[in-house]
């Protein structure tokens, strides 16, 4: 079915599939050029709801525009102006907008380049990091908004209630809004106050494209490269931080195996089966540069620093093997004493094991379990289960992959665990 509008095809589904597509991919920047327009972040977020649920009745009818984020933003536009008009605020805001969308009245004639470097969404990053917020609250604004994630994958991330972080959200708006917080790259001076939540934030975007915390897909790439993307950015913004330059590193070495995390068929491929001749050696050298860079100015590796050592040395090994173990094992060292954690903890047991073998590094899985930090989580029994099957105790190993299936929120992570159950 084939309407007059350049050969676009009206399929309702397909045209449902695409709207949630792009506002999947392009949400951060309509939100983002929304809030610099019109100066209000919640009515920003407010005006592309309204253009999404528009593009929901109307593209399945008319079809799917050639360049829908364009379409998405300019309708967002219009509701602006017609709300101003509404309330008869004919002001600046309203001329400016009616001249930009005079001047390009067909969004599919606008150019749509979605590599581009957008500082829109860097700075929409960086209100939502404002310091009239709780960190927490900062955190979970951004994965919302800048993300794209559900509360429900913002509160998994976090191990805490749906309802918390809804409230987290709804307060962080309203804190926003009663502050009058401008949409700007902060001035210099302001910088240590937000810098370490922006780099957490990109840092759990990335995350989350890497390994999504629920649904289907192993991996969401557009999210993960958004979030490579603005970590160079950030790190050309602020070139004298030292963890700006550790962080980009950190992703664009992970971001170098994306070609070789999923199987023809979908499925994921794990770090020990991946072809590494199909390992992005661009982007490895990118990280390279970025973390000798952040060695450049001298002030010791900080975590991101030193997570993306661990990374370099994964990225220049030709296979597991012949990967230098001993030499990770004492970077997660020096990690887990400048950023404790569990998850450091789990990572480093890994490391242990391959280095002195599965018995050391169980000792370390089991201290973490015991201590209850990551009840409710994959990853532990997923950890035991690998270590115990190295060490020939298949019933105990079964156990903890049957809970690790059961406590597996995305689907394709527990496919490859029930691939290791069934193993067994």
């Amino acid at each position: 079915m084939t309407d007059d509008s350049g050969g676009r095809v009206a399929d309702p589904a397909a045209a449902r599939r695409a709207v949630e597509a792009v506002w999947r991919i392009e949400a951060a920047r309509i939100v983002a050029t929304l809030t610099r327009y019109t100066g209000d972040f919640a009515l920003a977020e407010d005006l592309a709801q309204e253009a999404l649920a528009e593009a929901l009745a109307a593209w399945p009818q008319t079809g799917v525009p050639r360049n829908p984020g364009a379409w998405l933003t300019t309708t967002a536009k219009r509701r602006a102006i017609d709300g101003w008009r509404r309330r008869e605020k004919f002001d600046a805001h309203v001329a400016l907008l009616a001249r930009e969308l005079d001047e390009a009245t067909d969004p599919d004639a606008l150019p749509w380049d979605p590599d581009s470097i957008d500082d829109d969404v860097l700075r929409l990053v960086f209100v939502s990091c404002h310091p009239v917020l709780s960190r927490e609250a900062s955190i979970a604004l951004t994965l919302r908004v800048v993300g794209g994630l559900t509360t429900p994958e913002i509160a998994r991330s976090f191990f805490v209630p749906v309802a918390t972080v809804q409230q987290r959200i709804v307060r962080a708006k309203a804190t926003l809004a009663a502050a009058h917080v401008p949409f700007e790259t902060p001035p210099r001076d302001e910088y240590p106050a937000r810098l370490a939540a922006v780099l957490q934030v990109l840092y759990l975007i990335f995350t989350e494209g890497h390994s999504p915390a629920t649904g289907e897909r192993g991996m969401r790439a557009d999210l993960a490269l958004e979030a490579v993307r603005l970590s160079r950015v950030l790190a050309e913004l602020v070139p004298q931080e030292p963890e700006a330059h550790g962080l980009a590193a950190l992703l664009e070495f992970t971001a170098a195996r994306f070609p070789a995390r999923t199987a023809p068929d979908g499925s994921a491929v794990l770090l020990a089966d991946q072809d590494r001749t199909r390992w992005d050696r661009l982007l490895i050298a990118r990280g390279r540069t970025a973390l000798a860079r952040s060695d450049a100015l001298r002030r010791g590796r900080g975590p991101y620093a030193l997570q993306a050592a661990i990374a370099e040395q994964h990225a220049l090994a030709p296979s597991v093997e012949a990967t230098d173990w001993p030499r990770i094992v004492l970077l997660y060292e020096a990690l887990g004493r400048i950023a404790p954690s569990p998850v450091v903890e789990l990572n480093r047991a890994v490391a242990v094991s391959m280095a002195e073998g599965p018995a050391s590094g169980l000792r370390i899985v089991d201290a973490v379990a015991a201590t209850g930090a990551l009840r409710g989580s994959h990853v532990v029994p997923s950890a035991r289960g690998e270590l115990l099957a190295r060490l020939g105790r298949t019933e105990e190993a079964r156990a903890e992959f049957e809970a690790a299936v059961r406590l597996a929120g995305n689907d394709a992570e527990r496919a490859v665990l029930a691939g290791k159950l069934a193993a067994l």
